[in-house]
């Protein structure tokens, strides 16, 4: 995973469950804006959610954290 990625996920995590608590779930479009203005992040985001990780659409922000954390 790319720094930028790393970085991106953290920060929206963070933000994410300070708003709205512990059991805010997301999945990795909440990394990005409604534009597709970075496909490359795009799909290294989806590459390592889906196909890495084999994670569900939608997935706790502290266990998303948890596992950028340890990379």
């Amino acid at each position: 995973m790319t720094p930028v990625l790393k970085s991106k996920i953290l920060h929206v995590c963070d933000t994410k469950i300070a708003q709205k608590g512990t059991s805010v779930g997301i999945s990795f479009y909440a990394f990005f804006k409604n534009k597709n203005d970075n496909p490359e992040l795009l799909m290294e985001a989806a590459t390592w959610w889906i196909k890495i990780q084999q994670l569900n659409h939608f997935e706790k922000a502290v266990k998303i954290k948890k596992l950028v954390e340890h990379l």
